[in-house]
């Protein structure tokens, strides 16, 4: 009975109070980030938070940046990662002591915070108990915003907020075995136990000074050093080192140094605060002759280009300490990469991402003068920090580039560029190391080029008949991956395709044609034209389909292809998805759990020729990975296709949809290559602006033009457009409208949308026939004119089909 009452008091406990008892039992064993992002999602249910987020100054007090957040993702209210400490934004203010509860008005006078046009929403900004200061943002999209419960929780939330500040090596005590603190302006040291044990130095026989420890470094590692102990060559913030010492027994010892540079104040010095590891169990006693026996093993086994660009990341980024290295062949004039690492195309310059294929850069050799000249050479080339290069070689290796040939059998086989950040002393031992290796790697990249070549057949016929690149789409991100089957010199007829349609949708599209061989390779390009087009006219989802399947079973082929299109609305977050005998799409929600869609499908294109193709509605919300695949990712001889997709759900909802482009990679890293595979990936953010739209059907009554204008005008000024731009506006409406109207029969629709200062008017029309601009119009001619009007006063014009007719379109840029 007693229980029954206890748990009655419970359910007539206020929200505050569950809050206050929620927040208790989070454990204080958890780490401090884990600990904090339990308390924001506290946010999240007690307080009604959409977004709730902490912001904590920086190591040098003038900024306040986001180090925790739960919730939608903050750049749906226009949120920073980092605002001024001394500004006038709502954290700022709550970092100096203010509590701010600001609704949608005082948002938009709030001079430093950026409010998203799409939507209202309310903000709290609450300081919080942490050393050196900061704030907690919350943000709810309730109308009213934070009731009178809600403030008490976000109070109770602040109140629990802990997020520790940078400690001073010397206020901590004593120091951790591993630990140092050196105060830069003395050089005294003070040095845990297991430093002075790696150094070989009793605890008695040590005098504090850093000299002492700096004495036992092998001479050529001492500059580097040096560079980290002075504080004139470093910055604020953290540095990382490997370096040698040198034992009784003579041979060297690898250590590891991490460290932050801890600004003074308060009449304390500046101090060098961090860790000394034993790093032998990675670098041990590794000469470069080593390095190179080892490089030879591994190529002696690498069966193809990628493994041999693995075994030379693997046998010289960790050595020579390099931020980036490339391997690439060389095809006549370009660079085909063959290997990247860091892997992510945004660390390396723009010129090598002027032409894309499913996410890898090429590299024109003809815009880099400085490489085709190494390149002829044949031999190793190094410049190091400050040499004037051409920019696409200057920035892989800011701080010093070296560029290795790879020649073997008479010829350049490619090149590897390795890159570092920071200046680099290039020393003997290393030029002599980049040399031997880079005539392995050339030698290995040969034999594994002639053990590639019927597969590389295969793919690159395949690659012509897919997307060369990919579309920046309006709020999303999409990445695609291609891997043809091992199975023997076999083109396989799996395709994707993305099709970007009027009013911010997209069209992702996925299928595969039944066998391997040219004849379904052809059939696989000539469907994703046909889908293609079928979409761009503006037909609907089922209808695309279905018009794909009709030509299908009028191609008088034996062959059937499986497809999933999904035409995505990305204004709304929504999608309609069609199948036709293909597998479900899979959802990676932005909770990081997983959904199998088991839409609604129809059969196979190419089988049923009055085939029904149902339409399936799925929503998106922004931070959710929509992925489609074709079975040779999902299915084998030993894996059930279920089981596939079960493990492909498993594998996205593990991964991390901020790389999208690895997370790609990562889920084609299990595919048995027994069938070619095609992997399509869209992650869905949502839009920062919406564009604001308005239609209007034009009569055909003698002024129909003046009431097309008289509408154009109300809704301009609706939308705050400027008068200075109305009459130009207005001409091109007329002159669209009137040309529909004269020269087509049927309905006439004026579509006017404004999206970031750039004015769209189109007319719809049902002729399918575009209008012709006149090359030259003499003075009698009584047509002609209006197109070259329209031309003249807008930034861009063209056409588009639409179902059975075309609309005619002109972008005008509105500025002021």
């Amino acid at each position: 009975m007693a229980n029954v009452v206890s748990e009655g008091a419970a359910v007539r406990r206020t929200r505050t109070e569950r809050a206050e008892l929620a927040l208790e039992t989070i454990s204080a064993d958890l780490g401090s980030a884990d600990r904090l992002r339990r308390v924001l999602e506290h946010a999240l249910v007690f307080a009604g938070a959409a977004f709730a987020g902490v912001y904590a100054p920086g190591e040098d007090g003038v900024s306040l940046y986001l180090v925790e957040s739960a919730g939608l993702p903050r750049t749906l209210y226009g949120l920073r990662d980092s605002y001024p400490a001394a500004g006038r934004s709502p954290a700022a203010e709550a970092h100096r002591g203010r509590r701010l509860w600001l609704g949608p008005e005082e948002l938009a006078d709030c001079p430093e915070a950026r409010r998203t046009p799409s939507q209202d929403f309310s903000l709290a900004a609450l300081p919080v108990p942490m050393e050196g200061g900061g704030c907690l943002i919350a943000v709810t999209e309730s109308p009213g915003g934070f009731g009178t419960e809600d403030r008490a929780c976000l109070e109770l939330i602040a109140d629990a907020v802990a997020w520790p500040a940078p400690a001073r090596a010397a206020d901590t005590g004593e120091l951790p075995a591993d630990a140092f603190s050196l105060a830069m302006d003395t050089g005294r040291i003070e040095v845990g136990d297991r430093i002075l044990e790696l150094f070989g130095i009793a605890r008695e026989e040590f005098d504090g000074k850093v000299e002492s420890l700096l004495g036992r470094t092998v001479p050529e590692d001492l500059p580097a050093l040096m560079s980290v102990v002075e504080a004139d060559h470093m910055s604020i913030g953290d540095r990382e080192l490997e370096f040698r010492i040198l034992q009784p027994s003579g041979l060297p010892r690898w250590l590891r140094l991490r460290g932050r540079l801890l600004p003074g104040g308060d009449g304390l010095p500046a101090r060098l605060a961090g860790t000394v590891a034993d790093a032998s169990t990675l670098r041990s006693d590794v000469t470069d002759v080593a390095r190179i026996q080892r490089l030879a093993a591994a190529l002696a086994t690498a069966g193809t280009v990628k493994d041999v660009g693995q075994a030379v990341v693997t046998a010289l980024r960790r050595p020579l300490k390099a931020d980036r290295i490339a391997l690439a062949e060389l095809e006549n004039d370009r660079l085909v990469v063959t290997v990247l690492d860091p892997p992510e195309p945004e660390v390396w310059p723009d010129l090598w991402r002027t032409e894309w294929r499913t996410e890898w850069p090429d590299a024109p050799v003809r815009a880099m003068p400085t490489l085709a000249a190494a390149l002829r050479e044949g031999r190793t080339r190094i410049w190091p920090a400050g040499t004037p290069l051409e920019p696409a070689l200057a920035e892989v290796g800011p701080g010093g580039l070296a560029v290795l040939p790879l020649p073997a059998g008479g010829r350049m086989a490619g090149a590897c560029l390795i890159g570092w950040d920071q200046p680099h002393d290039f020393g003997p031992d290393e030029r002599a190391l980049l040399t031997a290796a880079a005539t392995l790697a050339g030698q290995a990249l040969m034999r594994a080029h002639a053990f590639d070549a019927e597969h590389e057949l295969v793919g690159m016929l395949q690659r012509t008949l897919l997307p060369r690149r990919l579309p920046k789409l309006p709020g999303a991100v999409a990445v695609a991956r291609y891997l043809p089957t091992i199975a023997g010199l076999e083109v396989g007829g799996d395709w994707y395709d993305v099709i970007p349609l009027p009013d911010s949708h997209v069209a992702l599209v996925i299928g595969d044609v039944q066998g391997h061989n040219a004849g379904a390779a052809t059939l696989m390009g000539q469907m994703r034209t046909a889908l293609r087009a079928y979409a761009t006219e503006g037909h609907p989802p089922d209808v695309v389909v279905s018009h794909a399947n009709r030509l299908l079973m009028e191609m008088e082929t034996d062959l059937f292809a499986t497809c999933c299109y999904v035409d995505v609305d990305m204004e709304e977050g929504s999608a309609w998805c069609v199948r036709a005998g293909h597998l479900y799409p899979v959802l990676r929600h932005p909770d990081g759990s997983t959904t199998i869609e088991e839409t609604e499908g129809g059969p196979p294109l190419g089988v049923v020729a009055q085939a029904e193709f149902p339409m399936t509605l799925l929503r998106l919300q922004p931070g959710t990975v929509l992925a489609l695949t074709t079975d040779g990712l999902v299915e084998s001889a030993e894996d059930d296709i279920d089981d596939g997709m079960d493990r492909l759900a498993r594998d996205l909802s593990a991964s991390d949809p901020a790389h999208l482009g690895l997370v790609a990679d990562a889920l084609l890293a299990g595919a048995h290559r027994e069938d070619d595979v095609a992997l399509l990936l869209m992650r869905y953010d949502g839009m920062a602006v919406r564009p604001l739209r308005e239609n209007w059907t034009v009569w055909r009554v003698p002024e129909a033009a003046r009431h097309a204008r008289r509408f154009t005008r109300r809704v301009l000024r609706a939308w705050g457009v400027p008068g200075e731009h109305m009459d130009t506006v207005l001409l091109v409406v007329s002159e669209l409208v009137t040309n529909a109207l004269v020269h087509t029969g049927g309905q006439v629709r004026l579509d006017l949308t404004l999206l970031n200062h750039r004015l769209r008017v189109a007319v719809a029309d049902a002729s399918p026939r575009s209008p012709i601009k006149p090359t030259s119009i003499g003075w009698e001619a009584t047509g002609g004119r209006g197109i070259l009007l329209v031309e003249a006063m807008s930034a861009a014009w063209g056409t588009l089909p639409v179902s059975g007719g075309k609309q005619v379109w002109a972008d005008l840029v509105l500025d002021g």
